[in-house]
């Protein structure tokens, strides 16, 4: 994740607010606040992590109704292949309603530069869409 926020916060953007947070700490008015938002979970077991689904538990009816489509991208660290949690989290960010902006990067085991890069990458992508209005 330390990827996609040094991405979003590249000098080269245009000054941008970006907020980093754990999923335990982000609530509903986070949601209300940001205007696209990257969520990165390990794959635990073949489903996102406890704290993601607790986040969504959280924030889905507070902000039911509040919110436009907002755009989103998806990180997997993954023990097997990450189509459980990517598939999960998906149905659930379509009743919020989180429009995703790329396909879901998947890093298998330790995250390696290629990985890392896509991270980046994506940061810089999502923070160059919100800025130029394309999302």
């Amino acid at each position: 994740m330390r990827a996609a926020v040094a991405g979003a916060q590249d000098p080269e953007l245009d000054d941008l607010d970006v907020r980093c947070l754990t999923a335990r700490a982000a609530a509903a008015d986070d949601l209300l606040w940001c205007d696209g938002l990257i969520l990165a979970t390990p794959e635990n077991f073949g489903y996102m992590s406890g704290a993601l689904k607790d986040f969504f538990d959280r924030t889905f009816y507070e902000v039911e109704g509040k919110l436009s489509p907002l755009p989103y991208a998806l990180i997997i660290g993954a023990g097997n292949d990450g189509s459980g949690a990517i598939r999960a989290i998906n149905r659930i960010a379509n009743g919020y309603p989180f429009t995703p902006v790329q396909d879901p990067i998947v890093s298998k085991g330790e995250p390696g530069a290629k990985a890392l890069a896509q991270c980046r990458e994506l940061g810089m992508a999502m923070a160059a869409g919100l800025a130029l209005g394309i999302f």
